[in-house]
């Protein structure tokens, strides 16, 4: 029996392709940041692709019916720092954005009960809204 409570671990690596470009090895596939995507747009696409299957899983639980679900996300980035210039402003962004745009029969009322659901449970939009510990360390070859 799976303890439905127990943590999924994530193991990533990374190799340096190119000053903008690294390619990403999942374990189970790879992709390349900096090729036809930067960072920050990956990111943002990680977002959107959680609201996406976080909405599907809740309705699937709420037993609602979604014929199409579309999501938009927008946010400023102050890229000063990152070029190591003086900025008060984060490095990172300053907020975001997301507009969910769900097709469905269901009521206001159940749509705005399954969007409280969403936003509770979507892993990566967590991350978004609360700090995350990041333990940062540098080995030498």
């Amino acid at each position: 029996m799976t303890d439905s409570n127990a943590a999924t671990t994530y193991e990533l690596t990374g190799e340096r392709l190119s000053p903008k470009r690294m390619r990403i090895d999942t374990g189970d596939a790879e992709f390349v940041v900096g090729k036809d995507v930067n960072p920050v747009e990956y990111f943002l696409g990680a977002v959107l692709g959680c609201l996406n299957s976080t909405g599907t899983m809740v309705a699937r639980d709420m037993d609602l019916s979604i014929d199409g679900l579309n999501v938009s996300i927008e946010g400023d980035v102050d890229y000063a720092r990152y070029r190591g210039e003086q900025s008060d402003a984060r490095p990172g962004f300053q907020g975001l954005s997301a507009t969910i745009s769900v097709e469905t029969d269901a009521d206001e009322a159940a749509v705005e009960e399954w969007l409280a659901a969403v936003k509770e449970r979507c892993p990566v939009t967590d991350n978004v809204e609360n700090e995350t510990p990041l333990d940062l360390t540098v080995e030498t070859a």
